[in-house]
């Protein structure tokens, strides 16, 4: 995929594990899964014993960026792993999975957890999407399966991503690995990127950029903010 169009100067940010180059117009912005079940107390990743104040510590670098992208006119896209509300789409093998409190579907302090449409399933209002930007309800960790995300992106001639959201190692790892299957170039963005689990978002980050970036870049707000600024 090309780096730029032939009408943009190209934005290029320091980055590992080399820089990053991109035109804004044929780049999205997505942000994974910044919903009020994972980084609120009392949702969803509180009741697997989770210390929610981790992710919830990288809001304000990710309000920066995305107040930013805004400004730039760049694409910008939300995801949120969501249900139906009957878990058709839900297998049983994800739903019963280890040994929470709640599970996908029970009634948590803010809803039903990770069902459509119920509170705790919303984005947190610090990062609340406008309604020109896109929204993917997702039943899986990846943010490309069973969505329509990909067609969506290729609509728009969107050719990089820069990603941003939680957890490292999960969500975003494999939405990540899906675009790179897809042929997209993408940049991880460290600082607005957490894991219940720092050991977990440090190994995802190396392995994000390890062999001349078989994943992806790896980069930080400040650096995009910078190469942002005219």
């Amino acid at each position: 995929m090309s780096n730029t169009s032939p009408h943009n100067p190209p934005v290029t940010v320091a980055a590992q594990p080399f820089d990053y180059c991109f035109d804004v117009t044929t780049t999205a912005l997505v942000i994974i899964d910044m919903q009020r079940d994972f980084i609120e107390p009392g949702g969803f990743g509180e009741s697997l014993g989770n210390d929610v104040s981790l992710l919830s510590a990288i809001v304000p670098a990710c309000q920066k960026v995305l107040a930013a992208w805004r400004r730039a006119g760049g694409v910008v896209v939300h995801t949120r792993e969501a249900h139906e509300a009957d878990l058709s789409d839900c297998p049983p093998a994800k739903r019963d999975r280890g040994n929470p409190g709640l599970r996908i579907g029970d009634v948590g302090p803010m809803g039903r957890i990770l069902v459509k449409g119920e509170p705790g399933n919303q984005i947190i209002a610090e990062l609340a999407p406008l309604a020109s930007e896109i929204i993917i309800d997702k039943p899986g960790k990846g943010a490309f399966y069973a969505t329509a995300l990909h067609t969506t992106l290729q609509q728009l001639n969107v050719t990089h991503l820069i990603f941003m959201g939680v957890t490292t190692e999960v969500c975003v790892q494999t939405s990540m690995r899906e675009a790179n299957d897809r042929g997209y170039d993408s940049l991880l963005l460290v600082d607005c990127t957490e894991s219940y689990f720092p050991q977990f978002k440090a190994a995802t980050i190396a392995m994000t950029h390890a062999q001349g970036g078989i994943v992806g870049w790896t980069s930080t707000s400040e650096s995009l903010l910078s190469a942002l600024t005219p």
